[in-house]
């Protein structure tokens, strides 16, 4: 972690080039917020027009941050030159693409809706005064109690955020390689709890540390990293429908030939890189998802953690090019070129960052 970033977290010291990086370091791919606001960064004038088809833009590509979380992104150049330019720009962070979920506690007071829409598909007897239930706060902390656990507003043991709002944001990190979906704590459909939105899969969340006209999201406790999402959690978030429709078809498993190239990674000359091992099969991963996969994003991850390696002297630069090229090539044949540019310049960002096996140095 930057020196001094850990406490900035919390007051805000540190400028949003340096929370974008320390984002970006822990693999959270980050897109610049406008300044003072919680949404995304206006797209160019071109991507503005009606019916502009997102999928066909060119401009992720050149390097523009149109289209929000879409264009998230652990380039540390391009997080250089986003920020440097515009240091007045907020940071958010793709929930998705990050392996993160995040539960999101709004703290407004307000009269409780109807009894059915407190906690969705538990029912709650007529005779129970709801009327004390005025917040996520509330509502979050019930659910818990009814499961017998601690509510998640006081788990320590995760990262914690703070909103100006009052709210809280309390991440967790995926383990599972499941899709877990967004929702709002208001709506009539898909919601864990009243005034407990979900931030995951599809959505994005803001960076601690960032400022807002509202105020600053502040870290709070000592957590600085998020903790596996508890298993009771997800077994909440499933009964909600928090998961893709049964009708969207599970990845299939990986080809052999990726698992190999993983497995090379553990060999004699990368005997002390499970890291880079790790990284590298959520790359082979990719081959099961022809689309939406986040290959990019993971390709990147996994040559940022291979130059950080390399710099520590716990593997081959050569070594890990080859097994990143095979890697990649295998998950996306037709895209040779680009996966080699990613991998250079992956690798080089994090030749600048040596990583010793359990820390960064």
């Amino acid at each position: 972690m930057p020196a001094g970033l850990r406490v900035s977290l919390s007051d805000s010291s540190a400028g949003s080039l340096a929370i974008a990086r320390w984002c970006a370091g822990r693999g959270w791919p980050v897109h610049p917020l406008s300044p003072g606001r919680k949404t995304p960064a206006a797209n160019c004038a071109a991507c503005r027009v009606r019916d502009h088809d997102r999928a066909a833009c060119p401009c992720r590509a050149a390097g523009r941050w149109c289209h929000g979380f879409h264009a998230a992104t652990l380039d540390i150049a391009r997080i250089t030159e986003w920020w440097g330019s515009n240091p007045q720009f907020g940071v958010g962070i793709a929930c998705g693409s990050a392996e993160l979920i995040v539960i999101d506690v709004d703290a407004h007071d307000a009269d409780p809706p109807e009894r059915d829409r407190l906690l969705p598909g538990i029912p709650i007897a007529d005779g129970i005064d709801v009327s004390a239930m005025t917040t996520g706060y509330h509502t979050l902390a019930v659910l818990a109690a009814l499961r017998g656990r601690p509510t998640p507003a006081e788990d320590g043991s995760t990262l914690r955020v703070r909103t100006p709002s009052g709210g809280l944001h309390i991440w967790y990190r995926v383990t599972d390689r499941r899709r877990w979906q967004c929702s709002t704590g208001s709506s009539s459909g898909r919601a864990l709890a009243w005034q407990v939105d979900v931030r995951a899969d599809g959505g994005y969340i803001i960076a601690p540390g960032t400022r807002t006209d509202a105020g600053v999201y502040r870290a709070v406790g000592s957590a600085r990293t998020p903790a596996p999402l508890p298993a009771w959690l997800a077994q909440e978030l499933e009964r909600t429908d928090h998961l893709p429709a049964a009708h969207i078809p599970a990845p299939r498993p990986v080809p052999p030939r990726a698992h190999q190239a993983v497995v090379r990674a553990g060999g004699r000359q990368l005997s002390a890189s499970r890291a880079f091992a790790t990284v590298l099969a959520d790359v082979a991963a990719c081959a099961a998802t022809p689309e939406n996969a986040g290959f990019s994003e993971k390709l990147n991850r996994a040559a940022f953690t291979a130059g950080g390696l390399a710099a520590a002297g716990h593997l081959l630069v050569q070594d890990a090019e080859r097994v990143l090229l095979e890697t990649a090539n295998l998950a996306r044949p037709a895209q040779e070129q680009r996966s080699a540019r990613i991998i250079r310049s992956g690798m080089s960002a994090g030749a600048r960052r040596p990583l010793v096996p359990g820390g960064r140095q």
